[in-house]
């Protein structure tokens, strides 16, 4: 069984591949830069070195957001692509739960964050239980200063992981004081091979009826909607 996980749903692009346990490689940037142009090379750079051809996956784990809505639908689109001309299963995981398996050894909570502006962030909780990462609170878009309260109420300490900690980092340590715990910056990164790893065992899923998970819509959309109901309500 060979996997291939797609994750661009933020700046960090990566792809890997994992042969049953076994990770037969990874690539993976933290770049602004145009990931629609640079995931397909990428894809075909890692399978030409691992000795793979296409013919040789049994199974397509992407990134499903939340994130950049452009990164998002990037990944999802080219994973929908491969799997349906490959005619091989497809597999969903939250951008958050990649993020949040890099605490596997952590004794606590684990709190992946992603920077939506405006002082608002994605994130979720997780716990590792019995040695799986268990989902406490499902993915969400809120108010960082809304969130840190809440973890207020828990029983043990959190740690906190992702590339955009720097930007809330002051506003948790403020609330949460010796209860947050912040990741060092080498496991901010979410793995692809974490994100092989996390999709390998899980049923596919419908490929027609397969969306991302944005949590919110693109401030374009949402914007057209907003002036299309005020249309309708002239």
């Amino acid at each position: 069984m060979t996997t291939l996980a797609i994750d661009t749903s933020n700046y960090v692009l990566g792809v890997a591949l994992l042969e049953e346990n076994q990770v037969l490689g990874e690539y993976i940037t933290n770049l602004k830069k145009n990931h629609s142009v640079r995931i397909m090379p990428a894809i075909e750079t890692l399978m030409k070195d691992c000795g793979k051809v296409p013919a040789d996956l049994t199974k397509i784990v992407v990134a499903k957001g939340p994130g950049s809505y452009t990164g998002v639908r990037i990944g999802v689109t080219i994973a929908k692509t491969l799997a349906w001309t490959l005619n091989i299963p497809l597999v969903g995981v939250s951008s958050l739960e990649i993020l949040a398996a890099m605490g596997r050894y952590f004794d606590g909570y684990i709190a992946p964050i992603f920077d939506a502006r405006r002082g608002q962030v994605y994130t979720s909780l997780y716990q590792y239980q019995n040695g799986k990462l268990t989902a406490i609170k499902k993915d969400q878009l809120t108010m960082l200063a809304d969130w840190v309260v809440e973890l207020q109420a828990l029983d043990k300490p959190v740690l906190f992981v992702g590339n955009d900690l720097p930007i809330h980092q002051a506003k948790i340590e403020e609330v949460l004081n010796q209860k947050a715990i912040f990741a060092n910056v080498t496991e901010h990164n979410p793995r692809p091979a974490e994100l092989a790893y996390l999709g390998k065992d899980k049923p596919g899923e419908d490929l027609h009826t397969f969306v991302p998970n944005y949590i919110r819509l693109a401030e374009a959309e949402a914007k057209w909607l907003e002036a299309n109901g005020k249309i309708q309500n002239g």
